[in-house]
């Protein structure tokens, strides 16, 4: 199938996307990586009446130290992440949530921005921007704002962003000395979506932080079972309460009692992981 029409609008700037942006509202979208984007125009499950392609604004793909944290620009590639030796040793756990995204072609051409904004419950950078912390930078007419990702999320392919908001910057935490972090997931094949997904990001002093995805309307942040481990529960009983905790949706690919079987083996393998990490 294709598209059905639209304008095609190519700015040069944040500025004259974000102006282009709020003309259009609410019948434009903002167009990164395409990757999920344009097979939902084809087959007719989008229809902006406008794209505003951001691909020529260069200020916006970058990945930069900020002392305690770093700041990602969000159309910076999902390649350009997994091969960043500054994200490898700062944020470890963005870059293994990376080289979980899709095969190399999409991770090619997708960017950070594109695939948080896109919301999609099953993807990984919402359950590890949740996991570790991060703000999300939006700008409009009105300015700039910062958003925690475990708030911005809104539901299925939805956010709390503002029709005439752009998704700019992603600010990341640094992994302090001692943390350990992992993710870990279970896709019917290599680079389909994940049935089930944990992230777990350990700070020393603050136990542990996960968040899975594919277990509902977007990604969760498994707040029991981090109470439960900090109270020093065994592993198998954590499992168990990450299990309880998430409510998801029985599909064509799974049932929700074997989605929430794999949560619960999911966190366990995803905390011992990040445990041991933390240790060596």
């Amino acid at each position: 199938m294709k598209p059905a029409r639209f304008d095609y609008l190519e700015p040069d700037s944040v500025e004259e996307a974000v102006s282009l942006l709020a003309a259009r509202a609410p019948d434009a979208r903002p167009l990164a990586g395409g990757q999920s984007l344009v097979p939902m125009m084809n087959f007719r499950l989008a229809r902006p009446a406008a794209l505003v392609d951001l691909n020529r604004i260069r200020e916006l793909a970058y990945v930069e130290d900020r002392g305690d944290h770093l700041a990602i620009g969000a159309m910076t590639r999902e390649r350009t992440i997994e091969n960043s030796a500054l994200v490898r040793e700062a944020a470890p756990l963005l870059r293994e949530a990376t080289i979980h995204i899709g095969h190399l072609p999409i991770r090619s051409r997708g960017t950070i921005g594109g695939s948080l904004a896109n919301a999609d419950p099953a993807a990984e950078y919402p359950a590890a921007a949740v996991a570790l912390g991060c703000e999300l930078e939006v700008r409009s007419p009105r300015g700039a704002r910062r958003i925690a990702a475990a708030e911005f999320f809104d539901g299925p392919l939805s956010t709390v962003m503002e029709a005439d908001e752009l998704l700019t910057e992603i600010v990341v935490p640094k992994a302090p000395d001692g943390s350990g972090s992992a993710f870990v997931e279970i896709a019917r094949r290599h680079g389909d979506f994940a049935l089930a997904g944990v992230a777990a990001q350990t700070t020393p002093g603050d136990g542990v932080r996960l968040a899975a995805c594919g277990a509902g309307p977007g990604p969760l942040r498994l707040t029991k079972t981090e109470a439960a481990l900090r109270d020093g529960c065994s592993a198998e009983d954590a499992a168990r309460v990450a299990a309880a905790e998430v409510d998801p949706d029985d599909d064509l690919h799974a049932s929700a009692a074997y989605r929430r079987r794999l949560v619960g083996v999911m966190a366990k393998r995803a905390v011992a992981t990040a445990l041991k990490r933390s240790a060596a």
